[in-house]
């Protein structure tokens, strides 16, 4: 009898690949303090986003999701995608939390508890999150699988290279999305002027 060789010649092409992918690689049971820390960040991002959609004053449900958001930056940053890092502090806590507290002062909505902020739905609306975070991390798990980030490495993320697909495959989102900002702040100014003519 002859001596077989091992156990990866007798696997398809793909497979032996992914396994030999897999292999060199540090497991989850060897983490970095790259990694320590992206779960650590994780768990307080995830816990200032369960606040911020679970507290009844809507001030400090702005104020959290600056934090959650912020959560976010700190893992692209951990991530080595610097300008998706930037970006999130720039659009997303310098401007679009802004604008929400600015539609608050306007709307001139309660700073204290409102029972107004309360829903009925609570469970359901718990079902449907609980369901959208399983699907999507099924859809990056599946998507990923055999995807590794040198961490410890040079950035990855450069920003010529990012901004050039942001800006070249996902200009019409970005377009709607300033053009729906810019509505909700024009429907506030509304309601606050609306509001002062009825009280004349």
């Amino acid at each position: 009898m002859t001596a077989t060789g091992p156990a990866t010649d007798t696997l398809p092409g793909a497979a032996s690949g992914h396994l030999l992918a897999a292999a060199s690689h540090p497991g989850f049971l060897s983490p970095t303090g790259v990694e320590i820390a992206f779960v650590l960040v994780a768990v307080a991002t995830l816990g200032a986003a369960l606040v911020t959609v679970t507290t009844r004053q809507l001030v400090h449900a702005a104020l959290w999701l600056i934090v959650a958001l912020g959560g976010l930056a700190v893992e692209y940053l951990l991530l080595t995608a610097e300008f998706i890092a930037w970006v999130q502090v720039l659009i997303y806590v310098g401007s679009v939390v802004v604008l929400l507290l600015f539609g608050l002062m306007l709307t001139r909505a309660p700073i204290g508890r409102s029972p107004d902020a309360d829903s009925e739905h609570r469970w359901a609306a718990l079902a449907v999150a609980v369901a959208a975070a399983a699907a999507l991390v099924w859809v990056v798990v599946d998507a990923f699988r055999t995807t590794w980030i040198k961490v410890d490495g040079p950035v990855q993320g450069s920003t010529e290279a990012t901004g050039a697909f942001l800006f070249r495959h996902w200009v019409l989102p970005f377009e709607a999305l300033s053009v729906l900002l810019l509505a909700a702040l024009v429907g506030a100014i509304v309601l606050s002027r609306k509001g002062r003519e009825d009280k004349s």
